[in-house]
Parts: structure tokens; C-alpha cells; sequence
């Protein structure tokens, strides 16, 4: 995710330096061509350009607005991963007995916790396309490991363990039914913001749309300096080059956001909330061992 501050220009105008070469080129051209040689006789109504690029300005601020929309659906999601994460450990901690009286119980629920930190990791990697299981090994038991490595859905995989201990202490008496019902219930939130990740990440944005808003747009900046020749002269190159830049960041921008699990800089900044999902579990258990708050390091987290 993007931080507030520090956002280098480089980065900005790098997501669209191929077509700013290209305007830059093509308007030097025309422009050239028209003030020396006198060879372009073409002239084109200002009207022409003007009415191309209001109805791009729309179907760019529709598709930015459906790109941004699929973006903050995730950090929504990942907003109730965190809320149903800490929920969990607090049913977990205050409905069984009290840890300290059972070695037996803490270590359920040690391992328990860990898991689902591994969980939270885990499933930012897979959205990703990243191994889910990189890293699991310092919150996961060999066995649980083992287990979760042969499932395609690694998270799914480490829900099911959860779900099999609920049903364990339920037989041993360690939970009653009706907690076990709360405890079923919050896996089941996780269950469903785990899916709506996947659909997030799964739908792809219409690739027919982005390429006739891409054509339409290189069709306007074509136009444009004729446009501008009869008004500008030279001037139409920086005239050029500055409403096609504007153009391109807008565009480039909804391509960005439209896939919040790229593992690029404006991604949904899931591993910083995973992290962050770690700190607070290990303190509700008063663990020690509590790593250090993500602090960004450059212009983004993720």
C-alpha cells in the first residue's frame, strides 16, 4: 500500500514512461514538420478531440471507481480477518478453563494461536502466488505442516485443523456446545473472508473494457496535435505531453488498483496486517516473544 508521504516522482512517471516517450516523439513531429517544412496540411477541429476525450474522461472514472472499489472491498475483508482473528483468541482464551491450572490447555492453546497466525500469513502468500506454506514452520507443529503441504488451499487446510481441535476439546469436554458453536461461528467469518479474497483475486477485471478504453485513448492523443497545430504552433508539444500524461496516470492508476494481490506497492498490505495480527495474538497470549511493528522502510508496505 501506498504511505502518504515520500512517493518518489520517478515511481510515478516510471508506470508510463513508454508512453510518454511515445507522445513526446510523435508531437515533436508534428510539431517540427509543421513549423519547418510546412508538409502537414492537416487540420482538425478542436470539437473532434474535445468531444473523444469527454467520453474518455467518463469511462475512466468509471473504471477507476470499479478498480478502487475491488481495492478497498479487500482492505475490508482484511479489516474483519483481523477483527474474527482477535474475536477467535479471546473465545478461545476466556471460554476454556484457565491455562494456567492446565499445562494440557495452554499448549492447546499455544498452538492453536500459532496457528492461526499461519493462517493470516498464509493466506496473503497464496493471494499473492507465493508459497503458502514459506515460513509456517516456525508457527506450525511437523505433523499440522505435513498435513496442510498436501492441500492445494493451504488456508482452507489449516481451518479444517481448527475446526477438527473444536471438535476434540467439544468430546473432551474442555468446551460445551454452545461455545463450540461460537468458536464454529468466527471460523466461519474467516471461512468467508478467505473466499471473498479469492474471488477478489480470481475475477479478472473485463480485458475487453481496458482495451477499448487503451485504443480510444491512443486514437485521442493521434488527433490532438492536429488539433492544437492552428491554436499552439510548436507550443502543441508540451500541450500534448502534458493532457496525455494526465490521461495515461489516470488509466495506469485503475490498472493498478484493480488487483490488490500483486505483490506490487499499491497491493492491499497484507503481510504488514498479518504482522500486525501476529502482535496482537501473541500479546493476548502474553507470549514473549512478540516480533517488532512492520516500519516502512521506503514509500509503501505491504
Amino acid at each position: 500500500m501506498l504511505l502518504k508521504k515520500n512517493i518518489p516522482i520517478s515511481y510515478v512517471f516510471g508506470k508510463v514512461k513508454y508512453e510518454i516517450t511515445f507522445v513526446i516523439i510523435y508531437a515533436t513531429i508534428i510539431g517540427v514538420w509543421d513549423k519547418y517544412f510546412h508538409v502537414i496540411n492537416i487540420s482538425i477541429p478542436l470539437s473532434v478531440p474535445m468531444v473523444l476525450g469527454t467520453v474518455l474522461s467518463l469511462l475512466l472514472a468509471f473504471k477507476s471507481n470499479q478498480a478502487y472499489d475491488r481495492w478497498w472491498e479487500a482492505r475490508i475483508v482484511w479489516g474483519a480477518i483481523v477483527n474474527d482473528s482477535r474475536t477467535l483468541v479471546r473465545q478461545l482464551l476466556y471460554f476454556m478453563a484457565d491455562p494456567y491450572i492446565s499445562v494440557s490447555i495452554k499448549d492447546f492453546q499455544d498452538r492453536f494461536v500459532n496457528r492461526q497466525i499461519a493462517w493470516c500469513y498464509s493466506l496473503g502468500q497464496s493471494l499473492r502466488n507465493q508459497s503458502p506454506t514459506h515460513r509456517l514452520n516456525k508457527y506450525l507443529q511437523p505433523e499440522e505442516l505435513e498435513f496442510v503441504s498436501k492441500h492445494d488451499n493451504v488456508p482452507n487446510a489449516l481451518l479444517q485443523l481448527h475446526g477438527r481441535d473444536l471438535k476434540r476439546m467439544l468430546q473432551e469436554g474442555q468446551l460445551n456446545k454452545y461455545q463450540q458453536v461460537e468458536l464454529d461461528d468466527t471460523l466461519t467469518r474467516l471461512c468467508d473472508s478467505m473466499g471473498k479474497c479469492e474471488r477478489i483475486k480470481n475475477t479478472v477485471f473485463p480485458v475487453t473494457y481496458g482495451l477499448y478504453i487503451h485504443f480510444s485513448l491512443f486514437v485521442f492523443i493521434l488527433l490532438l496535435p492536429f488539433a492544437l497545430l492552428d491554436t499552439f504552433g510548436i507550443f502543441e508539444i508540451p500541450m500534448v505531453v502534458i493532457i496525455a500524461v494526465s490521461f495515461f496516470l489516470i488509466e495506469k492508476m485503475a490498472i493498478h488498483l484493480q488487483d490488490p494481490f500483486e505483490n506490487k506497492p499499491t497491493d492491499t498490505p497484507v503481510t504488514t496486517i498479518a504482522r500486525s495480527i501476529e502482535r496482537n495474538l501473541k500479546q493476548m497470549m502474553n507470549d514473549q516473544k512478540v516480533p517488532e511493528k512492520v516500519e516502512a522502510e521506503s514509500f509503501y508496505v505491504l
